[in-house]
């Protein structure tokens, strides 16, 4: 079975870092891009970062550029975001997102919840 699992969520208060994970089973973890999508209660989905499968390409929405930063260890069918300088207008349930096919490259992936294989999602709480 396909599937990838996040962690690492949680509360911290504003300015402070975090690190998710993203781990992925059942595929070729190193053939395909990964995504960061977040929502924050009662709005939309919002793309967060992109990494390639090799991990040398990266992209970031412009609300986290400059803050997080996302990298991979195919040896241990891993992608991390770590979070750093966290702000209120964080908080949300932050998705990891498979790429339906090794030869996509997406810069933002489409925001649908049928777009390739998604995780339960973790939590993060940005508050004083």
């Amino acid at each position: 079975e396909v599937e990838v699992v996040e962690s690492g969520g949680g509360s911290v208060q504003p300015g402070g870092s975090l690190r998710l994970s993203c781990v992925g089973s059942g595929f070729r973890f190193f053939n395909y891009y990964i995504y960061w999508v977040r929502q924050a209660p009662g709005k939309d989905l919002e793309w967060v970062s992109t990494i390639s499968g090799g991990g040398g390409v990266t992209y970031y929405g412009d609300s986290v550029k400059g803050r997080f930063t996302a990298s991979r260890d195919n040896g241990k069918n891993t992608v991390y975001l770590q979070m750093n300088n966290l702000r209120p207008e964080d908080t949300g349930v932050y998705y990891c997102v498979k790429d339906p096919e090794a030869s996509s490259s997406w810069v933002r992936p489409p925001l649908k919840t049928d777009f390739g294989v998604w995780g339960q999602g973790t939590q993060v709480t940005v508050s004083s």
